[in-house]
């Protein structure tokens, strides 16, 4: 009796080994892009509704040249991934945090966690979004202008093109718990702007 629940046991958790490893599979296989940025604001001013510095009211321009000249130029958007899981995967992937650093032309910027529990189906491309705050001042030399037109490029809304990279170690749900990727996968960049 005590062998048959032993073999039991180990038969149950051989299954849930599977259904872990499977599930790993999946998300290895998912295919993860950087499809566009959104909602970019620069010192509290919506850029979206401008392309050039010279769109700018008095008011935004006045704001981004104070903010300049105090050596603190925020910018807020969002970095929108697009997570295709192949529709030939035997599981769903349940990504449920991911520990990501972004990148701009190259440049190390910050470092942040994702960590809203993400169903990513077979064959269906799955928005991510990942909320992002940089101070510019930190990473970027420039006047109010020359920082506005990295801000646009983001947005997509004119200026040189910008890469975006983002390297990222998702997180996977299991039979077993949680299992972290063992290294970061550096997500394909992609150049916004210039438009």
């Amino acid at each position: 009796m005590k062998t048959t629940r032993l073999g039991l046991i180990a038969l149950l958790l051989s299954f849930a080994g599977c259904a872990t490893l499977q599930q790993l599979a999946a998300l290895r296989d998912v295919a993860f892009e950087v499809d566009r940025l959104s909602d970019v604001r620069l010192a509290g001013i919506d850029i979206t509704r401008v392309a050039f510095y010279s769109q700018l009211g008095l008011v935004d321009a006045g704001r981004l040249a104070a903010a300049v000249s105090q050596r603190s130029l925020p910018m807020d958007f969002r970095v929108h991934l697009t997570a295709l899981n192949p529709s030939d995967n035997t599981v769903d992937a349940r990504l449920v945090r991911t520990d990501w650093t972004l990148l701009l032309q190259n440049r190390e910027t910050l470092s942040g966690v994702f960590a809203e529990e993400t169903l990513l189906r077979r064959g269906q491309p799955t928005d991510v979004p990942i909320t992002v705050s940089v101070d510019l001042m930190d990473f970027f030399q420039g006047s109010a202008q020359d920082l506005l037109n990295l801000a646009l490029s983001l947005s997509g809304r004119g200026g040189a093109p910008t890469e975006v990279t983002l390297r990222a170690t998702p997180t996977v749900d299991t039979a077993l718990g949680p299992i972290r990727y063992p290294q970061p996968i550096t997500i394909v960049s992609r150049e916004v702007g210039g438009g």
